[in-house]
């Protein structure tokens, strides 16, 4: 190393011209705003996928160019980055790269921001995007940054030298091609479409067909990515690395020494990056890095164990650090090939256990708030070891799983929609810890400290004052004041921001101001009537029989309901279908005149005073409000007057009697969906700025149709839907002391048998 001993790094990179790739991500933007700031460079060419121009300007608008901006000015730093900066738009993975003859350095920092992508992009971003930028390096000097972890799962020390492994590269770059290809495959075979196809039938079959068959085709596309996550991880485990990231960085690299040719390469190791020490300023962060869920998880008490090594080392290195480091080895000689570690674990370590008693008294000195529960308990963590921790998690998925199996039997109402809000937030609490312990477990558990000799001597050869501006020491702070005064403070600062009381979605509803009308859908049953055909069929046999025969008509509906039960969770259109069939034989004149003379007390006693409020509410905006439902027309019609129109199920009559079918298919699911769309269609309507209220999943079609959908009293699937869509939920309870069954009185029964008898209609 004596042939750096005299470095200078703003005279070593004085005159460069600098292409850098990464320049939108975490380290990207630290390395630009440092060599805009401080290095007299000529030009620096960033290469970045998009509206490259756009995308740059968010990047120099940024945190991260806030303190240079306040010292010069706006109009300064935009003429310095206009001077300086010549952004070009590229996709390192699909397109052709071209680097100006005038660059002779090229800083490669573009990877995956995931630790688990689908093997084929893992290897598309990490290691082919690095070949191409070798390819156009042309024998230019290249500067790549890989991972301290490109050692993988191993124990002991790794030098700062190549990594040595037994494995061919180029045929596991070629595996990772062929293996989505594999995935779509085995995705498309006739088993597996079947049990997709069964599993969206289940979730969303009473929306309709083409709903199944878009969640099947949803279910699919999860199905395949899951498959290449999971072939990613499974490898890189069976080669002896954490994860599909590191795995690809460090073939990249054996693929770099490969290829190489000409082309000096050097190669800086960084370890984990978290926040910045004290350049631009103490704490600047972008995202969350790799440790920061896990901390924030610890502090919100959502972990109450993790897999870890209590004495392994949690290799961290502020960002600040990595871009001075970076600077440095690029600004010393170049080398053929060269390794430098940018880590902290040799000279400054820091242990698990280390991290999580230092969290722990930041947690308990300052603890984050809880949403209207005061502060969140710190929990304490025994590390019991890998093992126990996921036997724990074994059993918490079992609990939630049969939680979620219990809601979805619980009767419709806020009883189930509050429960299924507990269940979700307990999956969403499970799927937290899970994903992070699998994600990084294998950091937690690593028993290596990467050493950092030639990056030290690097160090040690800069001037006392470019040591002190461009630190990159990791002996200069405790990791104590870091985590307790500038990281932790840092990553949990928007937790601890005052924050409104949590506002659900509202209805607004917008006067019809244009040419344009607007239409407001209702669904009856279960919407805007806390009733259902089926009770509505009960009442009228009632009220045409004498009381002593109520007993045996409520058997025999009870007789009945079982199958149409099981349709109705099949389907709603196949249960109307064996509904309707109860009313074969009956006279149409006689049941018309009995629904008309009798419905309407039943209805009007189920209507929701908030159901009617709503509904004028849309006539006096000058919105067209309509009925749709799955009831006989003669049922709804006492709802006639509340509205413009009303689209209900029309029954088949022959002889003057009902035969038991539908004159039309019901309209129920997509057939919704289709009719609203024609009706407004019809009469030239805005669906975009129109309305739909609707309790159930098989609705899910007519919401969606519209641009202003409301979830009233949904069933728990809707409701679920409804919140991750940010639709207004509405609870629109039935007028207190409706009863649970409506009854006919005996008066009104009475009355019609008289009237009945005296007309001499036969009985």
């Amino acid at each position: 190393m004596g042939e750096v001993r005299a470095l200078v790094i703003r005279e070593g990179l004085a005159g460069r011209s600098i292409a850098l790739t990464g320049v939108t991500g975490f380290l990207g933007q630290g390395l630009l705003e440092r060599l805009v700031r401080d290095i007299p460079v000529e030009r620096i060419h960033v290469y970045i996928r998009g509206d490259a121009r756009t995308r740059l300007g968010v990047v120099t608008g940024g945190a991260v160019f806030g303190p240079l901006r306040a010292e010069i000015g706006e109009d300064a730093l935009r003429e310095r980055i206009e001077r300086l900066v010549v952004p070009h738009k590229a996709d390192l993975v699909t397109d052709a790269i071209e680097v100006p003859d005038e660059v002779d350095t090229i800083i490669h920092s573009a990877a995956t921001v995931s630790f688990d992508p689908p093997i084929d992009e893992a290897f598309d971003t990490n290691l082919r995007a690095s070949l191409k930028m070798l390819e156009a390096a042309r024998g230019k000097r290249y500067l790549h940054v890989s991972t301290a972890y490109v050692a993988g799962i191993t124990r002991g020390t790794q030098a700062e030298e190549p990594i040595r492994r037994d494995v061919d590269w180029r045929a596991e770059a070629d595996y990772a091609l062929r293996v989505r290809m594999l995935a779509e495959d085995a995705s498309r075979r006739p088993e597996m479409l079947r049990r997709l196809r069964e599993r969206a039938r289940r979730d969303v079959g009473r929306a309709g067909p083409q709903s199944v068959a878009a969640k099947a085709e949803e279910l699919r596309r999860d199905w395949v990515r899951t498959r290449l996550v999971h072939h990613g991880r499974e490898r890189a485990n069976s080669l002896g690395w954490q994860d599909v990231y590191t795995l690809t960085k460090g073939l990249t690299e054996m693929a770099l020494a490969d290829l190489r040719g000409n082309t000096p390469i050097q190669i800086v190791r960084p370890s984990i990056i978290e926040s910045a020490l004290r350049h631009p300023y103490p704490g600047w962060i972008e995202g969350f890095r790799v440790t920061d869920p896990v901390i924030l998880g610890f502090g919100r008490n959502a972990l109450p164990e993790f897999p870890g090594v209590p004495e392994g080392v949690i290799d961290i290195v502020p960002v600040d650090f990595v871009v001075n480091a970076i600077l440095a080895v690029a600004a010393s000689p170049p080398e053929p090939m060269g390794f430098y570690h940018c880590s902290t674990g040799s000279q400054n370590p820091l242990t698990f256990r280390g991290i999580y008693e230092y969290c722990r008294e930041y947690f308990q000195n300052d603890p984050l708030p809880e949403r209207g529960r005061g502060t969140a308990r710190v929990p304490v963590w025994s590390f019991p070891g890998k093992r126990v921790v996921q036997a724990r998690m074994q059993q918490a998925e079992g609990i939630v799983s049969l939680a979620e199996r219990g809601v979805q039997r619980l009767p419709r109402g806020s009883v189930a929609r509050d429960a299924a809000r507990r269940v979700d937030r307990m999956r969403a609490q499970l799927d937290f810890v899970k994903r992070y312990a699998n994600l990084f477990g294998g950091y937690t558990e690593a028993e290596v400290i990467y050493t950092d000799e030639r990056m030290r001597a690097l160090c040690d050869s800069l001037p006392d004052d470019e040591r002190r501006e461009f630190e990159f020491d990791p002996t200069v702070f405790t990791w104590r004041s870091y985590l307790q005064e500038i990281h932790n403070p840092s990553v949990s600062a928007f937790l601890r921001r005052p924050r409104p009381p949590r506002s659900e979605p509202k209805v607004s509803l917008v006067p019809r101001n244009g040419s344009a009308p607007i239409l407001a859908a209702f669904d009856v049953e279960g919407t805007i009537v806390a009733s259902n055909v089926l009770e509505a069929y009960v009442w009228l046999r009632m009220s045409d029989a004498p009381r002593g025969e109520w007993a045996a008509i409520l058997a025999d509906c009870a007789r009945r309901l079982p199958p149409m039960l099981s349709a109705e969770r099949r389907d709603r259109g196949e249960f109307l279908r064996l509904f309707y069939r109860l009313y074969a034989g009956a006279g149409e004149d006689r049941l018309r005149e009995l629904a008309s003379r009798t419905i309407g007390e039943m209805i009007l006693r189920r209507l929701a005073p908030a159901a009617a409020r709503r509904i004028r509410e849309h006539r006096a905006a000058g919105h067209t409000v309509v009925l749709v439902t799955g009831a006989a027309d003669f049922v709804v019609e006492p709802l006639r007057p509340l509205v413009d129109d009303i689209v209900a199920a029309e029954l088949c009559v022959a002889g003057g009697r009902f035969t038991g079918d539908m004159s039309m298919p019901p309209l129920v699911g997509e057939a919704r969906a289709s009719w609203i769309r024609r009706y407004a269609q019809a009469r030239g309507a805005d669906l975009g700025a129109s309305y739909a209220y609707a309790d159930s999943m098989s609705d899910l079609p007519m919401l969606e149709a519209v641009g202003n959908p409301v979830a009233v009293n949904p069933d728990v699937t809707l409701t679920r839907i409804a919140r991750a869509r940010h639709w207004p939920i509405e609870e629109w309870p039935a007028a207190g002391g409706t009863p649970a069954l409506a009854l006919p009185s005996v008066d009104l029964v009475n009355e019609i048998l008289t009237d009945y008898t005296s007309a001499g209609a036969p009985r």
